[in-house]
């Protein structure tokens, strides 16, 4: 697809179809890099995309426990020597 660079204020901008952003799964903020004389737009990735499914299959495999149990539980040094019931 060819299309022209247009003039807005100081900048120069690209139209982009309405249908290839929505093929490309692009949203309001995009990210855009260069690499061999190329632009290249892409979706800037979710922040901590992902995470809903590892912490399912953590809780299935039993792996959600946690590994410093014995030393969260245990009375610190401050717990043994200012606090007062």
């Amino acid at each position: 697809m060819k299309t022209k660079l247009i003039r807005i204020g100081n900048f120069q901008a690209v139209r982009i179809p309405k249908s290839v952003i929505e093929e490309a799964g692009l949203s309001k903020e995009i990210e855009m890099s260069v690499k061999d004389n190329q632009i290249i737009l892409s979706s800037v990735e979710q922040t901590r995309k992902g995470w809903d499914s590892a912490f399912e299959k953590m809780t299935q495999e039993v792996d959600d426990q946690l590994i410093d149990k014995e030393e969260m539980e245990a009375p610190s040094y401050w717990d043994k020597t200012e606090w007062t019931w």
